[in-house]
């Protein structure tokens, strides 16, 4: 392969690592979001998004949540979808990047939303400290999950690229 192609077959390859990474951090909060929203504002009744008012503030403020994780969601599946379509899907880091949006976004929450912002807690209970601490921790395990996943998909894909840069086949 002439000097040329690789360098235009690298840059494709480059903006389509970039676009995976942030269709599966997209994904990855949506699907976080959703899950808190559907278990622990819904079914068990343990908090709404924002807790310093009234019930029904507390019930909007969990639709305006359910519907911005909804567009990270959507957004998501289209950067997704145009993926497939040009056949630049690559599952190990799109998986990373969805492990990495869910855990960044529950930390966040457990973090800003939680502690430093106030606007609601895991569980309104005497001892919250063990549901913050299994809170964080789990969106800690979930963040160095995905870490692990883009590590290993840019390993693969650099013994790729080095086939590709020596002539050989990738399959």
């Amino acid at each position: 392969m002439s000097s040329q192609p690789l360098k235009s077959h690298l840059n494709h390859t480059l903006l389509w690592r970039k676009r995976n990474l942030w269709s599966g951090v997209l994904f990855g909060i949506g699907l976080i979001a959703f899950i808190d929203e559907a278990v622990f504002h819904q079914l068990l009744h343990w908090h709404h998004f924002y807790d310093r008012s009234t019930t029904e503030v507390g019930l909007v403020s969990d639709g305006l949540f359910h519907a911005l994780s909804w567009f990270a969601t959507i957004g998501g599946l289209f950067i997704f979808a145009d993926l497939r379509r040009r056949q630049a899907w690559l599952p190990k880091r799109w998986l990373g990047g969805v492990l990495l949006g869910a855990g960044g976004f529950q930390l966040y929450d457990g973090i800003i939303h939680h502690k430093l912002m106030g606007v609601h807690q895991v569980r309104y209970v005497e001892d919250v400290f063990i549901y913050d601490v299994v809170w964080n921790a789990t969106a800690l395990a979930i963040i160095v999950a995905g870490l692990v996943l883009i590590t290993r998909s840019k390993r693969d894909e650099a013994q790729q690229e080095g086939m590709l840069a020596n002539g050989e086949s990738s399959y």
